[in-house]
């Protein structure tokens, strides 16, 4: 280790070489989700123009190259000069961090991308990017590539191939972004048009009338190549996505808007007769999954005007309590969307709104809004149709509740019935602990020899768990194999859920790579989403992933996990090999188990996150909703039982962990 330390050991990154150092503090990963980040960030850019009233269309094209690009029909980047740097407007938000024309509000009144690093920050993570400005009937072109320099080898980051250039008159007016992710920097450069298409398609939704197009190149048929996502109502539009593989309790959307002090409010609620909520909210277009001061304003509101209306048409009496606001928001699916100045975002993912000054607008404007439309006679019948059930669900509130407490008391809520069952791990530290939740007594057995029971638990589950998509809370806390899982992860669930004291901080689900495995997978997931949703924003669950095939020749073992591995271990192999395929886990005997599936040093696990709340929440709802025609079309299309990743909630997160 060098000990000298001077000012000679002290390295300067200049320009956009900081990005390329450490690109994880500018996107956050280098892996698919970084990779999507970087056309997040210039998809951002041109729905900030549409937003703000410059243009109506947005088109995102992948191409056969690898490339992708954006095109709207705003004003166009800045082309003059700068007045201190003297270089033109394109150059600076392309090359400087900390750049561009959001910093005030005169060119964006609102904005998702207010740091100004988002254009820059493209550039330097591309071997090449290429911005066409069409403005005031000229078209302009300025070339950026990283490449070495040919004397010192040192990469120059998002450097100008030459000047701006001029390429000849023009009608269109606008920008047109093209950039090559870097295949040195990112651990897969291939871009995913679902992936794609589902935040386009929100994007739509949030911004009413603008028409965003998504045209996939690499596909060859003509007839799949493009989606055009057009909304003209908007988040009411949404949320009839959203429920529509549900029962609404209405056919019509409640739809309130409003503003003041430069909040502008907008919600759309419609109900179902399901038993969960489903809240997103979004601030400048940006998903806030975490809720904030706009969640907590409107909750707020929305629950004191309900209680107020309930006792002033008599639903309430004097000597009843107020509902509570989970009462009202049962089989509520609402968008909340609201457009900030200057929002400040907080929390682990930057997925929470803090702005203090946010949460008195919305809530006054709710309120404001909501008494309005109760008072309108043509609404009677509905907010009728609201309180009946939320006094409802408060009754089954209280049935849950006196059931969690004689639970207690008979003691089947603690530990003493886990006794046999649960085989705890001897440490005492939640985070490097693990618990194991394993399909059925065979596969737990094997899974409790191999184990190492200095930090992993193992659970098995003796029959499959009810689907928490169709049940009631009370229902989900009268099941055996729910309530051994509550006891064992000391959490308690729904608005008792804590978090803190969670035993476990991996919570791997393992079960067989068959449709019973993959049903077993689902029904744990809908409950987890459902009742303790924080449990997998904030990283706690994974799969389990055990291998399909058991290569031997001589005293060489090989582990195959799909189809394509097996291939490649046969071919290294050679001639002579036996090969067992795994029906189940429990034909593992404890060392093959533990060496394949349970060993950190050389399992894998998939980490279920929610990238997307919104479309995990539907896919769980056609999955596992009462509709049987969504699931059957979802299935045909999409279900692979031969291999692992077919039945999680996507989007997820592959790796080794």
């Amino acid at each position: 280790m060098q000990q000298n330390y001077d000012a000679g050991h002290i390295q300067v990154l200049e320009g956009l070489e900081a990005v390329r150092m450490r690109p994880g503090m500018y996107i956050g990963t280098t892996g698919t989700r970084g990779l999507h980040h970087l056309l997040w960030e210039i998809v951002d850019n041109a729905i900030d123009e549409a937003s703000n009233g410059f243009a109506d269309e947005v088109d995102v094209t992948l191409h056969t190259d690898g490339s992708a690009s954006v095109f709207d029909n705003g004003r166009g980047i800045p082309v003059d000069l700068h007045p201190v740097l003297g270089i033109p407007g394109v150059q600076v938000i392309y090359t400087k961090l900390h750049a561009g024309g959001k910093f005030n509000n005169e060119n964006y009144a609102y904005s998702g991308g207010l740091h100004g690093v988002g254009a820059s920050v493209v550039n330097a993570l591309s071997t090449w990017l290429t911005v066409d400005v069409f403005l005031n009937w000229t078209h302009y072109r300025m070339s950026f590539t990283s490449s070495a320099d040919p004397v010192t080898g040192k990469i120059l980051a998002g450097e100008p191939t030459g000047p701006l250039e001029v390429l000849g008159n023009t009608r269109r007016k606008g920008t047109l972004v093209r950039f090559q992710p870097d295949p040195s920097i990112f651990e897969d450069v291939t871009f995913n048009a679902d992936t794609v298409a589902r935040r386009l398609q929100e994007l739509a939704y949030l911004n009413r009338g603008i028409r965003i197009t998504l045209k996939d190149e690499r596909v060859q048929d003509p007839q799949k190549r493009d989606r055009v996502f057009h909304y003209e109502g908007g988040i009411i539009d949404y949320v009839r996505y959203l429920n529509a593989d549900k029962t609404a309790l209405q056919e019509d959307v409640i739809y309130l808007e409003g503003q003041k002090d430069d909040v502008i409010f907008r919600t759309a609620i419609q109900y179902n007769d399901g038993y969960t909520e489903s809240l997103f909210s979004y601030v400048n277009n940006i998903p806030t999954p975490e809720g904030g001061t706009h969640e907590t304003g409107f909750k707020s509101a929305f629950t004191k005007v309900l209680n107020d209306y309930a006792r002033r048409i008599g639903v309430l009496k004097e000597k009843d309590a107020n509902l509570g606001g989970e009462d009202f928001r049962e089989g509520l699916t609402c968008v909340l969307t609201v457009m900030v100045k200057v929002p400040q975002f907080e929390g682990q993912t930057k997925g929470r709104l803090g702005n203090s000054e946010v949460r008195p607008i919305v809530e006054s404007l709710t309120s404001e809004k909501l008494i309005d439309w109760l008072d309108n006679l043509k609404n009677a019948e509905l907010a009728g149709k609201i309180l009946a059930k939320a006094v409802k669900a408060a009754a089954v509130r209280e049935a849950a509740r006196k059931t969690r407490d004689n639970a207690r008391k008979t003691s089947s809520l603690d530990a003493t019935p886990l006794v046999g069952k649960l085989a705890s791990a001897r440490g005492r530290n939640p985070v490097d602990n693990e618990l194991f939740i394993v399909e059925g007594d065979s596969a737990g057995g094997s899974a409790k020899q191999g184990r190492d029971s200095r930090f992993q638990a193992i659970l098995p589950l003796r029959g499959k768990p009810l689907n928490a998509e169709k049940k009631r809370l009370d229902q989900v806390l009268s099941n055996e194999e729910f309530r051994s899982l509550i006891t064992a992860l000391g959490t308690s669930i729904d608005e008792n859920f804590t978090l803190s004291t969670l035993k476990y901080h991996k919570v791997i689900i393992l079960s067989d790579a068959d449709q019973d495995g993959a049903h077993i997978r689902a029904i744990l997931l809908t409950f987890f989403f459902r009742y303790m949703k924080d449990l997998i924003t904030a990283g706690h669950v994974y799969i389990g992933m055990p291998p399909l095939y058991r290569v031997q020749k001589g005293n060489h073992v090989w582990y195959a996990y799909d189809d394509k591995e097996l291939d490649s271990m046969t071919k290294k192999a050679g001639k002579g090999y036996t090969l067992q395929r795994y029906k189940g886990l429990g034909e593992m005997n404890p060392e093959q188990l533990w060496e394949t599936t349970m060993d950190p040093s050389q399992r894998k696990l998939t980490q279920v996150t929610i990238d997307d709340a919104a479309q995990a929440d539907r896919l769980v709802t056609i999955l596992m909703g009462d509709k049987v025609e969504p699931r059957r079309n979802y299935i045909q299309e999409h279900a692979d039982f031969n291999h692992h990743d077919d039945f999680e909630l996507p989007p997820q997160q592959q790796g080794g962990a």
